[in-house]
């Protein structure tokens, strides 16, 4: 698919100077979306690393990791359609299926082949849903408290987004409202994370962006994970689930029981850290995948 620059959203202007890795930030068209795209670390690395944010998220979330892995490796970032500064997604674009196949196109397309995958939350399931069709081959993928299967509760939340997506008017009241009360750090605490002011700033801004607000409703509307979690058992590339004991949002017992089903899912757990354990602790993180590029880069071809 032919890939093309573009022009940077409006609102992007406004918060250049204080988004984290703005400097590496370029626009990418790719089919119909105009793709958000960072890039930092030599690109003549041997390993190539691409982080997927989870929903609610963007490029910001996974900036700390970034970081510090492109010491050794070149890494992509991304906003998902919906996301962050993203633009031009359609509804076949927030279902799993589509978000991976829209992303295997943005990849394809780009001139860095990613070899291993590291996606936190939903940004895990995309990857594998990638995998699991075969547009994007990886080395290995790296889930960081993957969301593997529905959120308790969502016999009552999936169709609550679901009427909160349909009607136009809900994203700008939610951004109106955050822009009024800002509920960015009683949100956060519910991660159980204790991440540094950037990013809370990062989330607040987010929170105050209607097109950022369609876009999770969007995702949380229209995914279905069960598919996804009944054809684990079919990835044959290494899967490592990094899991936080104490994650609240998504429980950890997902991911040991995704690792008890699938061979080729391992298990990586840590006692603390929250949901957001990659923000909170990137070196730790960092390390973990820094650990596992190494493992596979010294079997024999």
């Amino acid at each position: 698919m032919k890939l093309q620059a573009a022009n940077p959203p409006e609102d992007f202007a406004d918060v250049r100077d204080i988004w984290p890795l703005a400097e590496k930030s370029k626009f990418l068209t790719c089919g119909s979306i105009d793709w958000h795209v960072q890039q930092i670390g030599d690109p003549k690395s041997a390993t190539n690393i691409l982080l997927v944010h989870g929903t609610g998220g963007s490029t910001h979330s996974m900036a700390p990791l970034a970081t510090i892995l492109a010491d050794r490796h070149h890494v992509t970032l991304i906003d998902l359609p919906g996301h962050g500064f993203t633009r031009g997604e359609t509804k076949r674009h927030y279902t799993l299926p589509g978000m991976a196949r829209a992303l295997s196109h943005l990849v394809e397309s780009m001139a860095t082949t990613p070899l291993f995958g590291v996606g936190h939350s939903a940004g895990a399931a995309v990857l594998l849903q990638m995998a699991l069709e075969q547009e994007r081959r990886f080395n290995a993928i790296i889930g960081i408290n993957a969301a593997l299967e529905p959120i308790e509760g969502n016999a009552v939340f999936s169709p609550l987004a679901k009427a909160l997506f349909v009607n136009p008017l809900v994203p700008s009241a939610v951004a109106w409202q955050a822009r009024l009360f800002s509920p960015t750090r009683s949100m956060l605490k519910n991660t159980g994370s204790p991440i540094d002011k950037i990013n809370v700033d990062a989330y607040d801004l987010l929170l105050q962006k209607s097109s950022h607000i369609a876009g999770a409703l969007g995702m949380m509307a229209n995914w279905d994970l069960k598919p996804l979690r009944s054809r684990l058992p079919e990835l044959s590339l290494p899967v490592e689930l990094i899991v936080t004991d104490d994650d609240k949002m998504v429980p950890a017992r997902v991911s040991r029981a995704a690792a008890s089903e699938a061979k080729a899912v391992s298990l990586y757990a840590l006692p603390a850290g929250g949901h957001l354990i990659h923000e909170f602790e990137p070196k730790k993180i960092a390390g973990r995948i820094d650990s596992m590029v190494t493992s596979l880069e010294e079997v024999p071809a």
